[in-house]
Formats: C-alpha cells, structure tokens, sequence
C-alpha cells in the first residue's frame, strides 16, 4: 500500500523526524490542504501533520475526511463515562471490578478506543501496536490529550510500547510484571459489500490491512497473562486458531472471547 507524508508549511521542522521514523520523503504543502490531498494518486493513504496534529486519509475514498487518536471527542467521548464504562462489554470480559486494580496489556491498541474505556475503569494499560504509522497517531493523540486537564488522570494509565505485540507478550510470560488481562482486536476481514464498515475503519483498513498472523498472537498472549486473554471477534466468526473459548461476551455484532489460561494447554489446540 502506497503511503504518503504531507507535513504542512507551519510544521517543517517536524517533516525530517517523520520521515525517518517512517522511511517516506516529506511533502511540504501550503493550505489549503484539499489541493495537496488531490495532486496524490488516487490510491493508498496520506499522513498529514498540520496545526491540529496528525492524522490520516485514504486516498481512494475522497471526502472520508481525517482519521486521528482523539481521546473524549465524539462517540468515545460519551463512552468514557464512568457511570457508563462498568457496563461496556470489553470491562465486562476483562473481569474488572470496582476498587481492584486490573492491569491489561492491548496487544493491538489501533485508535484507543478499547483501551481509553478500559482505563476510565480504572484498569492500567499498557498499550503496543506494530504498525508505525497508527503507532504516531497514537502518540499525536497521548500527547495532545495530557494538554487537557479533563483527560489528564485518563492518560495517566495508558502506557505506549511501541513495537511488536509478539515479542512483547513473549518477553512479558517471564517478567514479573505480568499483566492480569492480555487484550487482542486483530482486524477483521474486509467485507467488500458491507454497509456496516464505517469509513473510518475503512482509512485505518487501508493502512494496517488484514492481519493475517492473527492466530500467532494467542498462545503467547496465554502465556503472559495472569488471569484471562480476550479476543474481540465479530459475531459469526470462528475463534482465533480454531481454540474454544471458556466463555464468550456477546453482543449485537460482534463478540469477546475469553480465555482463562488456567483452564487452556498451553500448546497448539
């Protein structure tokens, strides 16, 4: 996938860092932006670094607009409630209880939006995501929310790692700080004829792609976990490396799965 990197006029002093971080030349515009985005080829995605910050658009759905880490902005910001949280599922399959601290390692962070619910439950989570363009949106988006007192005590338990969730999660089965809970959303695959894929996730979908190794992260996961691993998958689909869940969260369309490492083979299933 083509990826391109346009770093505004105001912000040319952050075009050289960036473009080493992700190996692209910088393309320096003036504003308007629309111009700029419509002079790309009309495929792949572009990472804009302006003013606002950084996000990201793909290129072969005009009008898809920005998609960025927003932390208490839009349908997240109502989601991160706290009378709220406690009735979400991913704090239900998580097994957080009020009063107790539960530690969680999101192996496949994405927007935050899992993770920001988790942590206004009170949970501290520590975050990983392999793809280095969604890795800057994600610290872009930590970085802008600690200048905001409100969100400020939120970001205070979200912890970026960078890097791969593998090794990760391998590294941590024999660390002492191991986590009680081990959280996976590997992508879901791209539905061609489906109305119900947002065109957000359709920009984050033409960056990240599918991923494939998805049923290589479980049994590390089970591995590093204290206490459960939960899969978020969508409602009809097979569980991650055909291994059956202890129990399942189910909602209207889509579905946690829950894995008690206590009770799993710590082997191929």
């Amino acid at each position: 996938m083509a990826l391109h990197l346009l770093v505004a006029e105001s912000c040319g002093a952050q075009a050289a860092d960036l473009s080493r971080q992700l190996s692209l030349p910088s393309i320096i515009y003036s504003s308007p932006l629309k111009p700029a985005l419509k002079a790309l080829p009309p495929e792949g995605a572009a990472l804009v670094c302006d003013e606002t910050g950084l996000a990201l658009y793909a290129l072969s759905l005009p009008g898809s607009g920005p998609v960025r880490v927003e932390l208490g902005e839009g349908a997240l910001g109502w989601r991160l409630d706290e009378a709220k949280v406690r009735h979400e599922m991913i704090v239900k399959a998580c097994g957080v209880r009020p009063g107790v601290m539960t530690t969680v390692f999101d192996a496949t962070a994405g927007l935050l939006r899992d993770a920001a619910v988790l942590a206004v439950a009170g949970c501290q989570v520590r975050l990983a995501e392999r793809s280095p363009v969604i890795g800057l949106l994600v610290e872009d988006g930590l970085r802008r929310a600690v200048g905001r007192p409100e969100l400020q005590s939120l970001v205070a338990r979200l912890r970026f790692c960078p890097g791969d969730a593998r090794q990760q999660l391998e590294a941590l089965a024999f660390a002492d700080d191991r986590p009680d809970v081990v959280v996976l959303d590997p992508m879901f695959p791209h539905r061609e004829k489906s109305a119900l894929v947002k065109k957000e996730m359709q920009v984050f979908q033409s960056v990240v792609g599918e991923d494939a190794d998805a049923d290589a992260l479980l049994l590390p996961a089970l591995r590093a976990a204290r206490k459960r691993v939960v899969v978020k998958r969508p409602r009809q689909a097979p569980p991650l490396d055909g291994r059956k869940p202890d129990f399942v969260v189910e909602g209207k369309s889509g579905r946690f799965d829950v894995y008690l490492p206590a009770n799993q083979q710590m082997d191929s299933p």
